[in-house]
């Protein structure tokens, strides 16, 4: 079944977060109608590949042509048009950089596996409770209902000043018409009845100056205490919700809604601003002993000035924090002299800033590193999907400056890792008639010199962001806080489920809470400090618990993907859990687990039983990348042989752990069948006999202990004659068998 088969079943929860990440830069109806070719290309590779991310491109636009061409067969107008909008888009936007397209359907893939893997997991987290809360939820519906209500407010008042202005006008009007009357024609009894009613209106109009400037009140509060509780609150929440999504957690929503809600305020506060101002011109044509306008209206307008300027200061936000396209899954980790994207917006949109707002970027002003490229842009509403007033910044480049010495700073790998940067950026909003500055950063970053840096960088990068929601703060790592570990586990099983597209069970992280603490351990209020995490080595390795699960998550993503993403690879089991998990079954059972004395190493276990009944147990030397990149793991599994004592070559595994066939479990991952092997009468190099070469590896019946390898001797071809009449050809040409141990 293919990936997107799998995210159209699942709930509507998870559907709406697939949701949120499809958009006008790659349209959902592509992801659909293209599903299995798309699944097929490695747009990772691409994305860091810009020759291979061109040849994609086209690809793809060939796909688009053959089904708007079968489409308009079928003369389906809407799809006819959908897909000749997305050909122009694919042509026009990415055909100068194609890369971007390759890490735009990169990301969306890996999001799609993120999410498969949170719906399969049972149990939420601690973390991931408090971020979906019920408390949050009904915040969010009860902002959303008072901006409208303020809305609807502003709008209402509107009315009353424009009775307001229509009033005074007549009243005007009859005022003066009885002004340009002769002083005679003044004392008759009609103009005297005049003169009543005109002062009649004229307390109307008093009433109704008062009136209005409290309903304008009333709203100007209204918007304050939104702002200074629900809405402040809210985006918080989001901050929040950003800072764990980036450290893998479940993708963060809810930027457009508070983007509603920024501007409706916005345009409220502009609105009675205007109010404001029509008040001061009726004020300028009538005044009056006791007139509320004089009085009142200047602090009414001082007030809206100060809602707009935090409002605007409050809607200036990082909506994607800084992060290297060759590493979308570890974002805020900054190699220097690589450039970088990061993503602004503004959360008040409205059409009169559109290209007037231009952002600089900066970086912390320690002068230890600048930024190179374009770091000034304007603001505009035509780059996004969904039209926010946004800015990204593609082509920066951190730069270290050198000392006066000449040299450069200590790159030495703990200060670089542990040493946190802010990414600044600063513009100025003028408009109707006010200049607010705005401020904002992103949230720490570490700063690397080399690629080997970047695991320990990440490792501190998670750590901030669990353990704190300050956005700024630089020194953390000078007395790092401990974190739960309940949280941290969780926080772990992410890094798998957002990078290998699977997360971890309860018994995995059992087994990774017994690695950090040395035992069997409660772990909901247990403590852990950094030091433990990432710094201090594993009892007995020369390699830290951070440096060991990394390198366990680039096997994975390199050479066991599908196994792991199927979850047969039960991987975080001990030496003695896999004893008691194998001793009762099926001679034959195996399990696979990941080393934990060699880093990014994976071995399997299986059960013998012995002609006494004994029952024994064979673990394979682990298998490290090098190996693993010669030869598929299914393919090992499948014809993996072994020598008891001078028995014929049999392969050992028959039933992965608990008892499903191997082949059942793996049959799809086989690679086709290798090609024969030259046959001795095929002849080889002149002058020389053809020959292969086979590892093989005995186990005595007298001892636990393995011979070593054979040093692969070259066989002859009469030798190798008799080999195959017991073993396939593609045994072997694959020559998998290798040093066994007991453990």
């Amino acid at each position: 079944m293919s990936q997107w088969s799998q995210v159209q079943q699942l709930e509507i929860k998870f559907l709406e977060q697939v949701d949120q990440f499809y958009d006008d830069n790659f349209p959902m109806e592509i992801r659909h109608l293209l599903a299995q070719w798309i699944e097929s290309q490695d747009w990772e590779a691409a994305a860091n590949n810009e020759a291979m991310a061109m040849i994609l491109l086209q690809n793809l636009i060939i796909q688009v042509d053959e089904q708007l061409d079968r489409v308009s067969q079928e003369k389906n107008l809407l799809l006819i048009h959908n897909l000749k909008r997305v050909r122009k888009l694919l042509q026009g936007k990415y055909h100068g950089n194609p890369m971007h397209i390759a890490v735009i359907i990169s990301n969306c893939l890996r999001e799609e596996r993120r999410i498969l893997a949170a719906a399969s997991m049972p149990v939420q987290g601690p973390l991931e409770k408090s971020l979906q809360n019920s408390v949050v939820s009904e915040r969010q519906r009860n902002v959303e209902h008072k901006v409208s209500a303020i809305k609807n407010s502003a709008q209402m008042t509107d009315q009353d000043v424009k009775y307001l202005e229509d009033l005074q006008e007549e009243f005007d009007f009859r005022y003066k018409t009885i002004q340009s009357l002769e002083q005679n024609d003044k004392n008759s009894a009609l103009i005297k009845q005049e003169m009543l009613a005109l002062q009649a209106m004229l307390n109307t109009l008093d009433y109704k100056r008062k009136e209005v400037l409290s309903k304008i009140g009333r709203v100007i509060h209204e918007i304050d205490i939104l702002m200074s509780n629900m809405l402040t609150e809210e985006l918080l929440d989001w901050k929040r919700r950003q800072q764990i999504a980036c450290i893998g957690g479940p993708l963060h929503g809810g930027l457009d809604q508070l983007q509603n809600c920024f501007t409706l305020l916005a345009e409220s506060l502009f609105q009675v601003r205007r109010q404001l101002e029509k008040l001061d011109e009726l004020l300028t044509r009538l005044t009056y002993d006791g007139d509320p306008i004089p009085v009142q209206r200047p602090q009414l307008l001082e007030k809206v000035n100060f809602l707009l300027y935090n409002l605007f200061r409050n809607s200036f936000v990082v909506e994607r924090q800084p992060c290297m396209p060759t590493h979308p899954q570890r974002p805020m980790v900054l190699k220097t002299l690589i450039q970088f994207t990061v993503k602004l917006r503004l959360l008040i949109k409205l059409p009169e800033l559109n290209y007037q707002i231009r952002v600089k970027a900066t970086i912390d002003n320690n002068r230890r590193f600048v930024l190179c490229g374009t770091h000034v842009k304007a603001m505009n509403m035509d780059e996004s999907a969904n039209g926010s007033l946004s800015v990204e910044f593609r082509h920066l480049q951190p730069k270290e400056m050198k000392t006066s010495a000449g040299s450069k700073g200590n790159e030495g790998p703990h200060m670089v890792t542990e040493e946190l940067h802010s990414i600044s950026f600063e513009t100025q909003v003028c408009l109707y008639g006010l200049t607010i500055n705005l401020e904002t950063s992103s949230l720490p970053v570490v700063m690397i010199s080399n690629v080997s840096q970047l695991p320990n960088a990440w490792a501190s990068i998670i750590w901030y962001n669990l353990s704190t929601n300050d956005p700024q703060n630089l020194s953390f790592f000078n007395n790092p806080p401990a974190a739960t570990l309940s949280q941290l586990l969780e926080v772990l099983s992410w890094q798998f489920s957002s990078y290998v597209g699977r997360g971890l069970n309860s018994e995995q992280l059992n087994m990774l809470a017994e690695k950090l603490m040395g035992q069997q351990v409660s772990y909901n209020d247990y403590q852990l400090s950094w030091a433990k995490f990432c710094k201090e080595h594993l009892p007995g390795k020369s390699f830290t618990f951070w440096v060991w699960l990394e390198a366990i998550l680039d096997l994975i993503k390199k050479h066991i993907l599908p196994l792991w993403i199927d979850g047969y690879v039960m991987g975080f089991v001990s030496k003695e859990k896999e004893r008691i998990l194998l001793k009762d079954k099926t001679p034959g059972t195996f399990l696979l687990r990941f080393s934990e004395s060699n880093l990014g190493g994976i071995t399997f276990t299986w059960v013998d039983q012995l002609e006494n009944g004994d029952v024994t147990f064979h673990s394979v030397e682990p298998y490290n990348k090098g190996r693993l990149s010669a030869l598929p793991f299914a393919d090992i599994l499948r014809d993996y042989k072994v020598i008891m004592a001078d028995n014929v070559p049999e392969n050992p595994l028959k039933y992965l752990y608990p008892d499903i066939p191997k082949d059942k479990a793996f049959g799809k991952h086989y690679s086709c069948q290798p090609n024969e092997v030259s046959k001795p009468s095929d002849g080889g190099v002149k002058g020389y006999v053809p020959s292969v070469f086979i590892p093989v590896s005995k186990i005595l019946n007298d001892s636990t202990e393995p011979h070593s390898p054979s040093d692969l001797l070259p066989m002859s071809p009469s030798v190798y004659a008799v080999l195959r009449e017991h073993l396939s050809p593609t045994a072997i040409e694959t020559a998998v068998s290798c040093k066994l141990s007991p453990s």
